[in-house]
């Protein structure tokens, strides 16, 4: 008989209600939860044919190891074991350090996978320590700590109340207006605004469908929005547009007006391909308004400058008056609090890496150091991986670079729902649980979302009878290793005992599981209680907004913002020094990044019904370059940078400004088969990542240069024309006419 269990999506930040149908333990329909008080709005394809990845026919259902050519199913026990037994071996005789993990996407939208992992890594003693934040969001964090004092610190939209929006590097229109913090149908909340008189600006270098519905458009040179920020904020101070009660209430004030002083408008206005009058428009608008915010997103974050981008946003909102007021943004302390957590239980990663020299950012090395750290011989050589949930040869830069590393290593163990194209020659992979089969309480998240609100992500259906949830596989790792778990001692023995007493009691809820310190967590919060939270299938929002508490907040010295950090006012003082940056004439475009509604990163291609006609090798190109190189609409053409080429297909069209070509992220992923790796994977797309180099990293979040690398495109011949040309195809149409 059907039963309907609600939960919600755990795919990316707008975590939708969803009403999920069952029938004898199997998913027959996903439809939006519509009594979810919160978060159903967003409802898209991705959560739709969630369930198709439970049944699709490579999933895996049992853990493998690799016997030559072939994989062979193991029972759980012995593969623990057997790892176990390995990674023993390997930290006895290297340390701990030749010991790494790399932790993806999804690893962050489990109530369980980050604490377990982060025990076992805790127990090895390991700070080979790899993370996609060095990919996409390692410049918030960066810049949070150095403002706010702690790298959680996130300030959430106030979108209902603002009248003016200066939108930097963001497409909420595709994307929704999500991205560490959560704005439920926040898009549409905002067209609504913009429908009352709210005005829209939207600082991006294609012509997205959020730039397609802005009142203003303003196309940047990629990695140069950082020029333009401070140009806003010169003509804020030239003009005394300062909110001067919260300038009184910060540090860095006189600091910052300086650097913005010392600029030339006109000087900033070329480096962001822009006009200096379109700058001191802007300013004046987001300046006079009555409430207004400015937010940058991954299109600023993907690039050389991108933390300065991040920080001089940050900064034209403190210095104007708009954090923690009604329509600007503002911390949602959350019912855990969720930076007090975090500052307990994720101490700082001590020491540089070891090949390159770089700081840990956020308890984690950047990924583009992760091939080196494997291939070079010495004390601490990577001679282990455990990838969870991860596909960081098509997330980062240089994939094949790093391919080629990960078949070095003396052991690698990928924990996933499928055999990716990281895991190509993995020694074991470790099947993972899909979020339909497993409970989730998501801590963090409670201060990422622009009310007071939380939801118990309830489990669907059970997982294939070989299959444990990840946080099991963790500490089962850490017992058979025998490293303390959480670099506790006494945890694991607790652990085996209460173990001990699940089978003694016929009881499985008595062993030691994640609800444990769930309802700790919750118990200490004071904000909602366990039973408010399990009673509420469709979540609650359980308080309202509230200001004039941010400063409360605050970790930093003093609690006060520090709004002009010594190290980020250098670099930005050493950029103005240095001539603007040309383009190369041998690759003399810039490629840019784009999202697709349909997946989510290097997750979701091989799904079928997610696809909705997307081939995933597209390039879009505008009709001006176009015509130079002699590309149509539909023709093939050669991409190259630094590291690689690659061939897609041109989409011609007006959406990049010209000098500009997009492409996603996130395509050329192979899904492959184990029990028949004879068979051609399936690797939809091209992965546009080969092109980015994994040296050119922003100076602070070591994030590589996805929004900007220099690329030369080239029309591939078709050999049934006789001028190397295939016929004329009609110009794809604009944005605005889809």
């Amino acid at each position: 008989m059907a039963e309907t269990v609600f939960t919600f999506c755990r795919i990316c930040e707008a975590r939708c209600g969803l009403a999920v149908t069952v029938a004898d333990d199997r998913v027959t329909r996903i439809a939006p939860d519509k009594e979810n008080p919160h978060t159903w709005r967003d409802f898209c394809v991705k959560g739709r044919t969630a369930c198709q990845v439970l049944e699709h026919p490579r999933r895996l259902r049992a853990p493998m190891k690799r016997v030559g050519d072939h994989y062979v199913e193991f029972p759980y026990d012995e593969a623990v074991g057997e790892i176990g037994a390995g990674l023993r071996r390997i930290l006895d005789r290297h340390g701990a350090d030749a010991i790494a993990f790399y932790t993806g996407n999804p690893w962050g939208f489990s109530g369980s996978n980050p604490t377990f992992v982060g025990g076992l890594m805790d127990g090895i003693g390991t700070r080979s320590r790899f993370s996609v934040g060095s990919i996409d969001h390692n410049a918030h964090m960066v810049v949070a700590e150095a403002m706010f004092g702690s790298p959680l610190m996130a300030l959430v939209p106030d979108v209902d109340e603002s009248c003016c929006f200066l939108f930097v590097g963001m497409n909420p229109a595709e994307s929704a207006m999500n991205w560490v913090g959560s704005v439920p149908n926040g898009w549409r909340r905002v067209l609504d605004a913009q429908s009352k008189g709210a005005d829209l600006i939207v600082v991006d270098p294609r012509r997205t469908l959020t730039a397609a519905a802005a009142d203003t458009w303003i196309p940047v040179e990629p990695g140069q929005d950082w020029a333009f920020l401070l140009g806003v904020l010169q003509v804020v101070f030239e003009r005394g547009w300062i909110h001067r009660q919260d300038c009184s209430e910060v540090d860095g004030v006189e600091s910052l007006r300086a650097l913005a002083a010392s600029a030339d408008l006109e000087d900033l206005a070329r480096r962001a391909s822009v006009r200096a009058e379109a700058i001191e428009d802007v300013a004046r608008r987001f300046a006079t308004a009555s409430s207004a915010m400015c937010i940058t997103r991954t299109g600023v974050s993907l690039n050389q400058n991108g933390t300065l981008g991040e920080w001089l946003g940050h900064a034209l909102n403190v210095v104007t008056g708009r954090v923690d007021r009604p329509g600007g943004r503002r911390f949602e302390p959350g019912y855990v609090d969720s930076v007090k957590l975090y500052d307990t239980f994720v101490p700082p990663l001590e020491g540089r890496s070891r090949v390159r020299g770089l700081s840990p950012i956020a308890g984690a090395h950047t990924l583009a150091t992760l091939p080196d750290e494997i291939t070079t011989p010495g004390p601490g050589q990577v001679r282990a991986l455990l990838i969870d949930c991860g596909n960081p040869v098509v997330s980062g830069p240089e994939g094949e670079r790093l391919a080629e590393a990960l078949r070095a290593l003396e052991l690698l163990v990928a924990v996933d729902l499928f055999q990716r194209e990281s895991h190509r020659d993995a020694h074991w992979l470790i099947p993972g649980t899909h979020w339909l089969e497993r409970e989730d309480l998501l801590l963090v998240t409670g201060s990422l979302e622009d009310e007071p609100f939380v939801q118990f992500g309830a489990q669907a259906v059970p997982p294939p009878p070989a299959v444990r949830e990840e946080w099991q596989f963790f500490c089962d790792l850490a017992l058979a290793m025998d490293v303390p778990l959480f670099d506790k001692r006494g945890v694991n023995t607790f652990v085996r005992a209460t173990r001990a007493a699940a089978r003694l009691s016929r009881r499985p809820g008595a062993a030691f599981n994640p609800r444990w310190l769930w309802r700790l967590l919750v118990l200490m919060g004071r904000k909602v209680s366990w039973r408010d939270i399990v009673s509420h299938p469709h979540g609650f929002v359980y308080g309202t907004k509230e200001y004039g508490k941010f400063r409360e907040q605050l970790r930093s010295m003093g609690r006060r913002v520090d709004v002009a950090p010594d190290e980020f006012v250098a670099e930005t003082r050493r950029l103005l020094r240095a001539p603007a940056p040309g383009r190369d004439p041998e690759r003399p475009l810039r490629l840019v990044n784009r999202r697709r509604v349909s997946s989510m990163n290097s997750w979701l291609n091989e799904v079928s019904g997610t696809k909705g006609g997307v081939r995933g090798d597209e390039l879009q190109v505008h009709p001006a370059d176009a015509e130079r190189l002699g590309v149509v609409h539909g023709q093939g053409v050669r991409v190259s940078s630094a590291t690689a080429t690659v061939e897609m297909t041109a989409e011609v069209c007006e959406e990049p400004a010209p000098g500009i070509v997009v492409a996603a992220h996130g395509w050329g992923a192979g899904c492959y088969d184990p029990k028949a790796p004879e068979e051609r994977s399936v690797a939809p797309g091209i992965n546009r990542n080969l092109l980015v180099s994994n040296e050119e990293l922003d100076h602070f979040s070591q994030i590589p240069n996805l929004n900007g690398t220099a690329v030369r495109v080239e029309a591939i011949v078709a050999r049934n024309e006789p001028d190397g040309r295939a016929a004329r195809a009609a110009v794809a149409p604009a944005v605005g006419d889809q």
